[in-house]
């Protein structure tokens, strides 16, 4: 087996108290199938239509956005994980449905909830919900034990309440009500996704450890670097061009690609989620070679 075939509604609020807030789970579960393919441009500057991927064990892959709207990027990547991490939380329901406030759910992902980053939030959720996911053999479903041929999207259902102005204003007469949450969400996670979490055909990071990560870049290795532990990898050596696919980066000479990985390396390795990353040269051909770390929480 060759290094690429080892890749792998508000006038009620007064009527219900609010519930008491839990702490945030310790760990995010991911369809470790999701996970291996690229889904989230890691520039903000790329202006690519879409994302093709050619996975080492065959198939085609497309990441396909809206008419009109862009690739999910590096906020909706963090929303991305978010959602799943709130759907391990309330027990992985049937309905694959979770709700939240918009101010409570930027809180989450460590971002100031103002005008800006409601709309950023709504866009993000529009979008995981209208970028169109294609495989030809793949993607795999559990389900069905086979590659997938079709097309599907992160989130199958995205329904957004704006709080009307009048009932905003009489939020202030309850103190038990947030008055700084303008909008409640509820979403449904794809049911391809839930059933490859459900049988076991996942991954899953450590919350405070993804949180701690401030690099986009760092938090998709880590992500990747957790579907090589879920399959028992230890050491993962992977050509530097396949990772940049697999990522994906826009960058493609060598030099270019070690300083964008450097950064997220070292952060990598502050956080304790690997023993060691080097980028190397053999022969003609470029690698990184990682070392993961055992897991202390």
């Amino acid at each position: 087996m060759n290094s690429r075939a080892r890749e792998f509604s508000g006038g009620d609020e007064r009527r219900r108290p609010t519930p008491p807030r839990r702490p945030p789970g310790k760990h995010i579960v991911l369809d470790r199938a999701l996970e291996s393919l690229p889904l989230f441009r890691l520039s903000d500057s790329a202006e690519e239509a879409s994302i093709l991927y050619t996975p080492p064990a065959g198939g085609r892959w497309r990441v396909l956005p809206s008419p009109g709207d862009r690739l999910p990027g590096t906020f909706d990547q963090d929303v991305y994980v978010e959602i799943c991490r709130r759907f391990l939380d309330a027990g992985e329901p049937n309905d694959g449905s979770v709700s939240f406030t918009l101010h409570a759910f930027l809180r989450s992902i460590g971002r100031r909830a103002d005008g800006r980053t409601y709309e950023q939030l709504r866009a993000a959720l529009s979008r995981l919900e209208r970028t169109s996911l294609e495989s030809s053999a793949a993607y795999y479903n559990a389900s069905s034990g086979q590659p997938l041929d079709g097309r599907f999207t992160v989130l199958s259902a995205v329904s957004i309440d704006r709080r009307r102005v009048a009932d905003r204003e009489q939020l202030a007469l309850f103190p038990n009500v947030t008055t700084a949450e303008p909008g409640d969400a509820r979403v449904t996670l794809s049911p391809l996704l839930r059933g490859n979490i459900s049988r076991g055909h996942a991954t899953s990071l450590v919350a405070s450890q993804y949180q701690a990560l401030s690099s986009p870049v760092a938090r998709r290795l880590y992500r990747l670097l957790e579907v090589a532990r879920a399959e028992d990898t230890v050491t993962w050596r992977i050509e530097l061009e396949a990772l940049a696919e697999q990522m994906p980066l826009v960058q493609r000479y060598p030099s270019h690609l070690q300083r964008v990985l450097q950064p997220a390396h070292e952060m990598l390795l502050t956080a304790g989620i690997v023993r060691d990353a080097k980028v190397h040269q053999q022969d003609r051909t470029w690698y990184v070679d990682y070392v993961l770390a055992m897991r202390t929480a």
